[in-house]
């Protein structure tokens, strides 16, 4: 079972609060001694979602947890936001796949960035990413 420990709740709708939210998720990875290589890995895949949500969503909430399970430490980052939803997710988490102008490596690359990763998302009600980045994992 995964108990949360510490939360904030960030709004962010525009891009100063990309850099706000990246700060936010550092401090809590220093704080549960997250090593750099993967505090890397969450900062990056944080950033790619948070740009996504700004994107497509129009921006919307980033909940920020540190959680525990056991004796594992992590953060957990959800991602909400009431865009206009992903009608094909199967597509969406294909590599090369892009709506925008992108390079479609997004989702894909951001789920093999963290250790679970969770998406739903509703046509005409929006998207909740959720993912989680264990300390030693």
């Amino acid at each position: 079972m995964i108990l949360p420990l510490a939360k904030d709740i960030l709004k962010v709708y525009k891009e100063q609060d990309v850099i706000l939210l990246r700060n936010r998720v550092k401090e809590h990875a220093v704080r549960i001694k997250m090593g750099l290589v993967n505090q890397t890995k969450l900062i990056t895949a944080a950033s790619e979602l948070v740009r996504n949500m700004l994107r497509y969503g129009g921006g919307g909430e980033v909940t920020v947890e540190v959680v525990s399970r056991g004796r594992d430490n992590g953060i957990r980052l959800i991602f909400k936001d009431q865009g206009p939803g992903i009608p094909d997710i199967k597509k969406a988490m294909a590599d090369g796949f892009s709506t925008g102008k992108s390079l479609g490596l997004g989702l894909p690359g951001t789920k093999r960035l963290v250790n679970e990763f969770d998406l739903k998302s509703e046509v005409g009600k929006g998207t909740t990413v959720t993912i989680i980045k264990w300390a030693n994992g």
